[in-house]
């Protein structure tokens, strides 16, 4: 039996070590605040541990015995009672974030490292919401299969992602000794969740013999957003490239601009020649802004929107139109009209190859793709007429 008492220990004031007996501690500090502290000897060791078990506001005298007790016996066993202490306390969501912030220095960029975790934090996603409070080490299968099923078809991307992330939480886990393993994220639960497959929804694309028609429609505009729109459609990169393209990535004495792998989707760096139609927008749009070739009109100092072009695509009355879906114009174009070598077009677009061809294709093949974007911009301009150009250096 304890000398303490639930009254005594509510009655205490005076700062210090207060020993209920068998090494458990009411420390009380000098601004009044209390706690539990187990001082213990782990078997096979000289050195005395001192364990925070936690305050007293939220471990009442009963249950820190409880616990004193149960990490008493670990030590006797020979095992650190500071990780069974850890363990307990282990939660899903704990283990997320002590996985996430570990990870921070390898994420392409500080917008995926955001990503990572929000996926988890969404409601609607119900990661958190339904596994955050829980211990990890009492989560099993069917619990992750409860989060996965009900998005597995209906947001099947998202969960796939998920999927990857709650995997790599639960072998976290197991390598800190927070969970007994396996990883519930096993052979059984993909067969539980199934393929999911359905039917890709692609970007609404406009038909490559129009490009020159949109692309006049385009220069007449007078807005920023407009003029980023025509950059993206004669480079074929994607929105995001464009948008946050820096002045510092870009040659204009060499017609080259460099993105920088991390803000690329392969996280490989890629080479973009500019062909003359690329160079002229960029005169225009020079001295608007010290970093940014394509500025928030309405934000300084910060790149255009990803929410720029909808507005834009309205007020031309092609609304069921995407900026992305320029990208799949391009590549019928080069398929199509000037007949390029598959390996030229995907190149253009930073496909990675995939399969042995990937493994031994290592040229970013970036003299064949300038005569390519310079072919598609006079194509896309109008420049070429009538004349079909044939690309297939």
């Amino acid at each position: 039996m304890g000398r303490l008492t639930a009254k005594a220990v509510s009655a205490i004031k005076d700062a210090g070590m207060h020993g209920d007996g068998q090494g458990l501690y009411l420390h009380v500090s000098k601004g009044g605040a209390k706690s539990w502290i187990l001082r213990v000897t782990v078997k096979g060791e000289a050195k005395r541990r001192e364990i925070g078990l936690g305050a007293v506001s939220a471990l009442g005298l009963a249950d820190a015995r409880e616990k004193a007790r149960a990490l008493r016996a670990e030590a006797r066993a020979g095992r650190n009672p500071i990780a069974s202490r850890d363990r307990e306390i282990m939660t899903f969501e704990r283990a997320a974030r002590e996985l996430h912030e570990s990870l921070k220095p390898t994420f392409r960029s500080e917008k995926h490292a955001k990503q990572w975790i929000a996926s988890l934090e969404y409601e609607a996603n119900g990661v958190f919401k339904k596994l955050g409070h829980r211990k990890i080490e009492d989560i099993g299968r069917d619990d992750v299969l409860s989060v996965l099923a009900p998005i597995w078809t209906t947001k099947h991307p998202t969960a796939k992602r998920l999927r990857q992330r709650i995997e790599a939480i639960f072998d976290w886990a197991i390598g800190k000794s927070q969970h007994p393993g396996p990883n519930p994220v096993d052979g059984a639960l993909r067969r539980a969740l199934g393929k999911g497959a359905r039917k890709p929804k692609h970007h609404a694309a406009l038909p490559w013999r129009q490009v020159p028609e949109f692309v006049g429609e385009l220069a007449e505009r007078k807005a920023i957003a407009a003029r980023c729109f025509e950059f993206i459609i004669l480079t074929a990169v994607r929105s995001g490239e464009a948008r946050g393209a820096t002045w510092n990535e870009i040659d204009l004495e060499n017609r080259v601009w460099i993105i920088p792998a991390e803000r690329m989707k392969a996280e490989s760096e890629h080479r973009v020649p500019l062909s003359e139609p690329t160079i002229a927008i960029l005169e225009q749009v020079r001295g608007l802004d010290p970093v940014y070739p394509f500025p928030s009109p309405r934000d300084g100092g910060k790149p255009l929107s990803v929410n720029a072009f909808r507005p834009l695509l309205a007020r031309m009355g092609k609304e069921g139109l995407t900026v992305h879906g320029f990208r799949s114009t391009f590549r019928d174009w080069c398929g199509e009209s000037a007949h390029a070598d598959r390996q030229v077009a995907e190149a253009a677009l930073a496909h990675t190859v995939a399969g042995v061809e990937g493994a031994y294709f290592r040229s970013d093949l970036f003299e064949r793709r300038r005569e390519l974007m310079d072919a598609w911009g006079r194509y896309a301009t109008g420049a070429s007429g009538e004349v079909v150009e044939l690309v297939r250096a």
